[in-house]
């Protein structure tokens, strides 16, 4: 089955092929494509020059929340400019396409209780067969260190043994989404989780050669399907699961890894507060230890002040949309 199938299938093909000489990923750009590619198919046109209206139908047309329109028409802009360089278009007739406006993302959030019960619950789930013991323990130790030091999923996976230093109780984490490298303290509890599960790790395996601090099959780190799959199964175990919802221009966002990130900087600052602290005077702080390289990236995760926060706007937000 071929990928593309309009008219435009062979120059679509040529452009990712030249996008691939260049080192791009062939994802999101193959997949943005294909949604075209099946559009331009659908409306069984035949070959001709596309004008800026057809984009605007293209745009209202799309059945995708404002952000994913908003990304296609992003990576068909590129490929009419390459269309453009080839001398196949005179002009580009996406360029002043305008953007649908954004929906509000408001991310799930913990309180620090239903963290602390997570993980609780992740710990005693971890099965004692020879098995399943020591995978289980790995996925456990990696998520409990992405809930009380704020990483990213991939921070934990990619990390090295020689990244932590039990002395130091500290971590390095090495050129991540901002290509940036931190030294980040670790709390003493997550400190020494690590180092139990480190001196298990010595204890039951005998091939000591791999290099991944969480330890996969092989020469290879842990996978993160393995995390996301204990995870969800904990939170709807624990009755915290609940689906994404898109009311008008707000979409309130399903608990993932990820909100564990968002939940960490949302209780810190909120523990700083409570200090009788300045949030303010803290968040650069809390930016450089989370790895991001302006601190208005970390004002993005502080739309709520805390989970109850967060529920009672989308519970008002459920009834306001009954009301209509």
């Amino acid at each position: 089955m071929k990928p593309f199938d309009s008219f435009l299938a062979p120059e679509i093909e040529k452009y990712l092929r030249y996008r691939q000489s260049l080192g791009f990923a062939p994802h999101p750009a193959t997949s943005h494509l294909k949604t075209f590619d099946r559009y331009l198919a659908r409306r069984k046109l035949e070959p001709t020059l596309l004008p800026p209206l057809f984009f605007l139908e293209l745009r209202a047309d799309l059945p995708l929340e404002s952000r994913s329109v908003n990304s296609v028409l992003s990576t068909v802009r590129g490929f009419f400019r390459y269309l453009v360089r080839q001398g196949v278009y005179g002009i580009n007739p996406v360029e002043d396409i305008p953007r649908l406006p954004k929906n509000e993302i408001i991310p799930f959030l913990f309180s620090d209780d239903q963290v602390d019960l997570l993980l609780k619950t992740i710990l005693k789930g971890i099965r004692r067969r020879q098995r399943y013991f020591f995978k289980d323990l790995t996925d456990y130790t990696a998520i409990l260190l992405i809930a009380r030091c704020g990483m990213r999923i991939s921070e934990p996976l990619k990390m090295k043994l020689h990244h932590y230093r039990p002395r130091e109780k500290t971590l390095y984490i090495e050129k991540t989404k901002f290509k940036k490298d931190r030294l980040i303290p670790v709390p003493l509890s997550a400190a020494a989780a690590l180092e139990n599960y480190l001196a298990v790790r010595k204890s039951i395996l005998e091939d000591q050669n791999n290099p991944f601090l969480f330890r996969g099959a092989g020469q290879k780190g842990a996978s993160d399907e393995g995390i996301r799959r204990i995870f969800r199964k904990t939170v709807k175990a624990i009755g915290l699961d609940q689906p994404r919802q898109v009311i008008g221009h707000t979409n309130f966002s399903a608990p993932t890894v990820h909100s564990l990130r968002h939940t960490f900087a949302v209780n810190t600052l909120k523990k700083v507060q409570l200090r009788g602290k300045s949030p303010q005077n803290a968040l650069p702080v809390l930016a450089t230890y989370m790895g991001h390289c302006e601190y208005k990236y970390t004002v993005r995760y502080l739309k709520m002040i805390d989970a109850q926060k967060r529920n009672q706007f989308l519970d008002f937000s459920v009834q306001q949309k009954g009301k209509r």
